[in-house]
């Protein structure tokens, strides 16, 4: 569901309503280009002309600086096509919220509120 200031909530549907499958995929470090958190990672897939991007890079941002073992990583969605059909990324901003061991636990399409990443960070933790 879409809040008529265009951002979404990070849950465990996106505005496709797929669910992270059974058996999500796993994502390491090499995978993402970036160390994982030791205990969450919050991934932002971004475009270059994405204005809600930038407003999603500052709220992850400043949630895995108040939230210990919490990592941001973003990564330019058109730079890396193959994670992008791998993870069935359709838009951007998509949010993908992995435990300590990569796994994917949420996902959402569009700008989150603080409040909604810190509660999809309890799932991850």
């Amino acid at each position: 569901m879409r809040r008529r200031n265009g951002s979404a909530s990070v849950r465990e549907q996106d505005d496709d309503g797929r669910r992270p499958p059974a058996g999500s995929p796993r994502l390491d470090a090499a995978d993402l280009g970036a160390e994982l958190g030791a205990r969450a990672t919050l991934v932002q897939f971004s475009s270059a002309f994405c204005a809600p991007c930038r407003a999603t890079r500052r709220v992850l941002g400043e949630v895995a600086g108040m939230v210990p073992g919490v990592a941001h990583v973003e990564i330019d969605a058109e730079g890396h096509l193959e994670l992008v059909r791998a993870l069935d990324v359709l838009k951007t901003p998509t949010v993908l919220v992995l435990d300590a061991d990569g796994r994917v636990v949420r996902r959402a399409v569009g700008q989150p509120r603080t409040a909604d990443v810190i509660a999809a960070l309890g799932e991850a933790v």
